[in-house]
């Protein structure tokens, strides 16, 4: 059986966020490396991932994952303008949707990065 782990880890190896909507809770809440406030909902769950597939995308790749029931941690690595990113999803399941997702980043330079990179993705999508 496919988990929403699984489904999440290939829609980031392949760069394909199709299926992301369905595949979010409605009261999913996204807990980013950059805003220090929850970001509640399905809505802005969906346009933080959606934004995130697009930023982390060079080099994308999981180096580690640590599941027990329906929790995962998943290590990741990735490069973005020659900075060497390195970070973990959180992600917490439940009836094979994701209901919370929090995004940890290192190090500080590529905290930076995805701070300026992920609000220029943010605002593409209001407009």
């Amino acid at each position: 059986m496919t988990t929403a782990f699984d489904s999440w880890i290939k829609m980031m190896e392949t760069g394909s966020h199709e299926g992301l909507w369905e595949l979010l809770d409605p009261d999913c809440v996204f807990w980013s490396p950059i805003v220090h406030t929850p970001q509640e909902g399905r809505p802005i769950s969906h346009a933080y991932l959606s934004a995130a597939g697009h930023v982390f995308n060079e080099g994308f790749h999981y180096t580690n994952s640590v599941i027990d029931g329906d929790h995962g941690v998943f290590e990741f690595e990735c490069l973005m303008d020659g900075i060497n990113v390195n970070g973990v999803d959180i992600i917490t399941q439940r009836n094979n949707l994701i209901v919370e997702f929090k995004v940890m980043v290192r190090p500080l330079k590529a905290i930076n990065m995805v701070h300026q990179k992920m609000m220029a993705m943010l605002q593409e999508t209001k407009s």
